[in-house]
């Protein structure tokens, strides 16, 4: 089984107590369709600085605390652009739909939060969210590309620390740049985690690059202007 295969389900069972059934039904659509980036560069992480934990239950719940923080996140951000309350032309159905989907985004995000509230990820999982309200508060330039750059970060920061060290700060800058290249949307893990980018992730959770390697990433980021 994959890492982004493992991540899905993991995050589906770590929801089957959520009530009633229609909103279990909208969490399990919204992850059905999701890229699983956020979770399997977690255990990217996790495997490079304790091969031997990688797989446990303790570090895929992290990996699932890092994704549904960006679900839930992401479907806030999608509900703010949208507003389908003010589109639904006054139809009852499509206000319980949008209801449904606000409702689970809090889920989400709380249920994330819960995951890593006891790991040495918790804060900055605090700060991320803080970072998002902020964001979408004042809408500043470059705003919608911030919530793929904080949610990478924290995935390299829930990962590296599994091993009990903090996570090297050369790994959250690199993927501060890589969630920034993608522009306000992740994509498929394929797309996103070649061989040599997982390796080079690999490395630097493991604190065997420099701080100032030329990844990929970098010229990503230069590519779109973000430096």
């Amino acid at each position: 089984m994959d890492n982004a295969v493992r991540a899905r389900d993991a995050a589906r069972s770590a929801l089957d107590d959520v009530e009633p059934a229609d909103l279990r039904g909208a969490i399990d659509d919204r992850l059905a369709d999701a890229s699983m980036l956020p979770a399997v560069l977690t255990l990217v992480c996790a495997r490079a600085v304790a091969p031997d934990e990688a797989t446990t239950p303790g570090v895929v719940e992290r990996a699932v605390g890092v994704q549904l923080i960006y679900e839930g996140l992401a479907l806030t951000r999608r509900l703010v652009a949208e507003e389908p309350w003010a589109n639904g032309n006054g139809a009852p159905e499509g206000d319980i739909v949008a209801d449904l989907q606000i409702l689970a985004a809090d889920v989400l995000v709380s249920r994330g939060f819960y995951l890593l509230a006891t790991t040495e990820a918790a804060d900055r999982a605090v700060s991320v969210i803080r970072a998002f309200g902020r964001d979408q508060t004042t809408r500043a330039e470059g705003y919608e590309r911030e919530l793929e750059a904080d949610v990478c970060a924290l995935a390299g920061a829930a990962g590296a620390t599994v091993g009990g060290d903090a996570a090297p700060g050369p790994l959250v800058d690199h993927l501060e740049r890589l969630g920034r290249g993608f522009g306000g949307r992740l994509p498929p893990v394929d797309n996103a985690l070649d061989s040599a980018t997982s390796d080079r992730v690999a490395a630097l959770a493991a604190g065997d690059l420099p701080a100032d390697v030329d990844s990929e990433s970098d010229r990503l980021a230069r590519s779109t202007g973000d430096t």
